[in-house]
């Protein structure tokens, strides 16, 4: 059987396993950053070529991804794909003080019959267009050719396909990008940045560039995990990053296990934020991820897409000789001073006990967090440091 890799680009928004818990890998001592928003949108893509318990399978586990998209479970694919198509024009506004930029194509085998409704609803709802590359002949000249869109994309961030990972059997390559640069609304003086150590587990400790501001932010506290909320905005408040920073006595496991996009929705409501006198300490941090989720698509339900026998890609050819072999992720993000650079339930909640003149939130120990559109509530971002 033919097969064809699925490979966007960049991920946002927050995963969840079948028990409805928050994926960010099992190894809670590693970093993890990713865009679920770049992910889902190129799913729904390969949704839009799905037939029968596939495209079934493949519907049930799109709010898994927790797109903005909130009432996806109850659309059918048409709606999914409107949606998708209202949110990235949203995105893609150009009359923005930060630059956002998500883009979609398809290189498929020039050889190789895709049906044109297929592509023509790529185009409209997605505007990704098919790009015939001779994957048979020129292998390696395509994976290139692949990686040079991808890195135009994301201003030279991400270069994503590895020799070797495209064959001759290799029928479409469907690829998502997404790129964020934003300036802080209020910028950490460089003057004031310091070495200090960062708590990497009770036992090890790094030293770090710890960036400091004291201003007036939003935030608020989880008692029932024991953990702060604060949100960082960039430039015009479009955008901001939030971080939920557990006490120093709280596991950041005890945070994921508890976190599911239900309760993030509800912990992180505007109702639900104060504004504080806050003293920040934010380590700078760089994050550089590759994901292989061939293994983790499945655990949320999408089985049939890569079984050969019974994957049903109709949609896209009428030969139903499709299926799918691989789905890469990369993702890139810089957090300075200026600002930020990325290439992809019922809470409890109090204001602090102590009340204090100013607030102090010290993220020197791991951390979550989060960018987010503040129109939509859409996650772009999301990632742990476990170790900046």
């Amino acid at each position: 059987l033919l097969r064809f890799h699925l490979t966007p680009v960049r991920m946002a928004g927050i995963m969840k396993t079948n028990n409805n818990k928050c994926w960010l890998g099992e190894d809670s001592s590693r970093n993890v950053f990713y865009s679920p928003i770049s992910m889902s949108s190129a799913l729904a893509m390969v949704l839009m070529g799905a037939k029968g318990t596939t495209a079934v399978q493949m519907k049930h586990m799109l709010p898994l991804l927790s797109t903005p998209v909130s009432t996806l479970q109850s659309l059918n694919c048409g709606d999914v794909h409107q949606n998708f198509q209202s949110l990235l024009t949203e995105l893609n506004k150009t009359d923005t003080e930060y630059f956002l930029r998500t883009a979609n194509r398809l290189f498929g085998e020039k050889s190789y019959d895709f049906l044109s409704s297929f592509k023509d609803s790529c185009q409209n709802f997605y505007q990704a267009e098919m790009e015939e590359l001779d994957f048979l002949n020129a292998t390696e000249e395509s994976r290139k050719h692949i990686n040079t869109w991808v890195a135009k994309e994301t201003e030279g961030k991400n270069i994503l396909l590895s020799p070797g990972s495209l064959d001759k059997i290799t029928k479409l390559v469907l690829v998502n990008a997404i790129y964020f640069k934003g300036n802080w609304d209020k910028p950490f003086d460089k003057e004031l940045t310091r070495e200090r150590p960062f708590k990497v587990s009770k036992n090890e400790e790094k030293p770090v560039q710890m960036m400091f501001k004291e201003s007036t932010f939003k935030m608020t506290y989880i008692r029932e995990i024991c953990t702060k909320i604060l949100v960082l905005p960039y430039v015009s408040k479009e955008l901001n990053m939030i971080i939920m920073l557990p006490d120093e006595h709280i596991d950041l496991k005890t945070v994921e296990k508890e976190l599911t996009y239900e309760k993030y929705i509800e912990w992180t409501s505007p109702d639900k934020m104060y504004k504080e006198e806050v003293e920040v300490f934010l380590p700078r941090f760089k994050l550089q991820e590759n994901y292989d989720l061939e293994e983790v698509l499945p655990s949320l339900g999408m089985t049939d897409a890569f079984d050969k026998a019974r994957a049903d890609f109709s949609g896209m050819s009428l030969k139903r000789d499709l299926y799918l072999s691989k789905v890469v992720h990369k993702s890139f993000v810089e957090v300075n001073e200026e600002g930020t650079e990325a290439a992809a339930a019922t809470a409890v909640e109090c204001r602090l006990l102590c009340k204090r003149l100013t607030q102090r939130f010290c993220a020197d120990h791991p951390f979550l967090f989060f960018i987010q559109h503040s129109r939509t509530r859409g996650i772009l971002f999301c990632g742990r440091v476990s170790s900046p």
